[in-house]
């Protein structure tokens, strides 16, 4: 779905842990660096607290060729965005622990959310965003996880508002919730 077709400016990427989500991202921006036979930027948000993440962003990596050029930036994403090579597809791998380390950080999620998509919007080559849907399963018993669960509603409605594609995974299976022209 959608790799033979050109990606728009903005593709929002949701689902749940494990849905599949950034896998299908990845083959969509392989597929559009490919087609301009240019290298895909992957710009990831993860950082590795402990051994668990270090080894998931060690598997992300190993799914990775030499197509992929790298760009680490856990929180200042916004100013990063406009700095990327013009004209390479980029994958912004995720939100979601972009959003983690904004509030760990204390800073003010909605500023840096309203400041992200507008470096989306204006980004120099087609954008997949990932980001988990949090918003369906159990309230969280603490302040801080209901505080980031209404955060990453917003910032996923944010973000879904601007972008031209916008598709739900579950179990590996894209379901397309929008999908507009390109302009």
């Amino acid at each position: 779905m959608f790799e033979s077709a050109p990606l728009p400016p903005l593709t929002l990427v949701l689902g749940g842990a494990r849905s599949g989500k950034s896998t299908l991202a990845e083959r969509w921006v392989e597929a559009e660096a490919k087609r301009r036979g240019v290298r895909a930027i992957y710009l990831a948000t993860g950082r590795a607290w402990d051994g668990e993440m270090a080894e998931r962003i060690a598997i992300h990596k190993s799914r990775r060729g030499d197509l992929w050029e790298t760009f680490e930036e856990p929180v200042a994403v916004a100013a990063l965005l406009p700095t990327l090579p013009a004209g390479r597809p980029v994958l912004l791998d995720c939100l979601t622990l972009w959003l983690t380390n904004q509030m760990l950080e204390e800073r003010d999620a909605a500023t840096e959310a309203e400041a992200v998509a507008q470096a989306l919007a204006h980004a120099p080559g087609p954008v997949v965003c990932v980001s988990n849907e949090v918003g369906l399963g159990l309230v969280p018993e603490t302040p801080l996880g209901r505080a980031f669960r209404d955060e990453q509603g917003r910032l996923n409605q944010r973000i879904a508002r601007i972008a031209q594609r916008v598709v739900f995974t579950a179990a590996g299976l894209p379901l397309t919730l929008k999908s507009e022209a390109a302009q």
